[in-house]
């Protein structure tokens, strides 16, 4: 009913959920992954990271690393179409707002919303490092039998990059105004907006995963289990869509070709298997104002 609530407030809204919908019946006929049909105790996902970009990045890859499909080409579809109604045995720290729209406290064994206390206004977005210790402290004092940690990162703002055309979209949100910075580099590109190159938004897409990566290391050798890293969704980067052959940029909803929905799986073992535990169920959420989600998913990239 909230749903059909919003699409009658928001006609254009309504109507893009329902066409989302329709392209991911006919998707789901090929093989996406769900992740709780895999076996994992340590889920770690990395926000818009595309297949090719990971395996691309020179740094300490523990195994092989193999494509699989995701289930969403955003990060809202693919918690919905993710998580089930009882993940009871699941902790979810997650650096993504959406969560605050598609999601329950009660659905988890914790529902850790780092977004909420973690932001950091200069960077709009969620330092690493601010998942990474909650990641930390979830492994060390909690028996329940699985865990998901979802970095920001390599998704937009590209943090680590000393630049000035990706900043501009932060600064305009901050200012309240309304023109073309108010865009992210994404949509500004696919405007015609933005000057840069395709290979000069390529390498600060891939600085920006080096950057988590480094984050994502420590991690893997403080929390016991078998870990997999994966993604909820890639990203376009100038290649041609589909249906009709535009170039395109960012993940909209329900598109689902290649480059946006292959994404990495790598898994991991370090030590003896989590052991199942009951766990009385908890949430760290704090009350936010609507406004102040959605400014924080407009620094992130998202408009309404």
């Amino acid at each position: 009913m909230s749903k059909l609530r919003k699409g009658l407030q928001n006609p254009r809204a309504g109507a893009e959920y329902i066409w989302a919908r329709i392209l991911w019946w006919l998707w789901r006929r090929h093989r996406v992954a769900d992740i709780y049909d895999r076996e994992w105790d340590v889920a770690i996902i990395l926000d818009a990271c595309r297949y090719d970009l990971f395996t691309s990045v020179e740094w300490n890859r523990p195994e092989a690393v193999e494509p699989i499909y995701s289930v969403a080409s955003m990060t809202g579809d693919w918690m919905e179409r993710t998580f089930p109604t009882d993940a009871s045995d699941t902790i979810y720290v997650t650096s993504a707002p959406f969560s605050d729209q598609v999601l329950e406290s009660n659905q988890f064994a914790e529902l850790d919303e780092v977004w909420r206390y973690g932001f950091n206004e200069e960077m709009g977005t969620i330092p690493p490092e601010c998942v990474t210790d909650r990641a930390i402290i979830h492994g060390r004092e909690s028996n329940t039998e699985q865990l998901v940690i979802h970095y920001m990162q390599p998704h937009y703002p590209f943090v680590p990059s000393d630049t000035k055309f990706d900043k501009d979209h932060l600064a305009s949100i901050e200012s309240g105004e309304d023109d073309a910075t108010g865009e992210n580099v994404w949509a500004q590109k696919f405007t015609g907006e933005l000057d840069q190159s395709r290979s000069e938004l390529w390498d600060v897409y891939n600085a920006n995963l080096e950057y988590v990566l480094k984050h994502v290391e420590d991690l893997l050798t403080e929390i016991p289990g078998k870990t997999v890293i994966t993604s909820d969704h890639g990203n376009y980067v100038g290649e041609r869509a589909s249906p009709i052959p535009i170039r395109e940029y960012g993940h909209p909803r329900g598109m689902y070709d290649e480059v946006v929905v292959t994404v990495p799986w790598l898994e991991y073992e370090n030590g003896e298997r989590r052991e199942i535990t009951t766990t009385s169920k908890e949430n760290s959420t704090t009350d936010l104002d609507s406004e102040v989600v959605a400014d924080r998913l407009r620094d992130l990239g998202y408009r309404e």
